[in-house]
């Protein structure tokens, strides 16, 4: 069986200062130990054909350290990307609590469905990234890819994989998901963390 070995990026500044990133939100010294670390994890667990990287600088910055320790090269594929937060772009955690405090649209019972306005909610991210999945897997049927993308984006995978939204959460930054698949299915993800 092949394996999609899911990567969260490095802490980014963004992580740190808790706000909601940018496309060139770059990663902190810690973002780039925490990826030198799941880079060593991945090398010693797993042989892994390719690394797959976001087109987000973040992602980027982790997935070139990751594929420094392997010996392998970086294949940027758009797609991947985090769930587009629209307005929320630049903003701290704060504003995201009061969007949702006074939005009438927003149910707590099912966060996924929430879209902000000029973003996409994490369903539509869902609807988004599977399809890059499924050709990656296709692509690379019985070979183990490292996958190097966001919070959001795996928590959809997550949420996909296991068919439920329910218990699906965000990994802490650089914690491995790991998708067992063939070309048939794929099996639970599992969370590897990297600490």
């Amino acid at each position: 069986m092949g394996k999609l070995i899911l990567v969260r990026h490095g802490e980014s500044e963004a992580n740190r200062q808790k706000f909601f990133a940018m496309e060139d939100t770059p990663l902190t010294e810690l973002g780039c130990q925490q990826a030198l670390e799941a880079a060593g994890q991945i090398a010693t667990r797993f042989q892994p054909a390719a690394v797959i990287s976001s087109i987000l600088l973040r992602a980027r910055q982790t997935a070139e350290i990751v594929a420094a320790k392997l010996g392998l090269p970086v294949d940027v594929v758009p797609g991947l990307e985090e769930c587009d937060f629209g307005f929320l772009k630049g903003q701290s955690y704060g504003v995201f609590r009061d969007a949702i405090g006074s939005d009438p649209e927003y149910d707590p019972k099912r966060p996924w469905t929430w879209c902000p306005d000029g973003g996409e909610s994490t369903e539509q991210t869902q609807r988004r990234v599977i399809p890059v999945l499924d050709g990656l897997r296709q692509q690379y049927p019985e070979q183990d890819i490292v996958v190097v993308c966001h919070g959001m984006v795996m928590l959809a995978i997550w949420a996909h994989y296991t068919g439920s939204w329910e218990g699906a959460d965000v990994p802490p930054n650089c914690a491995l998901v790991v998708v067992e698949h063939d070309a048939a299915q794929c099996l639970p993800p599992v969370l590897v963390t990297t600490s």
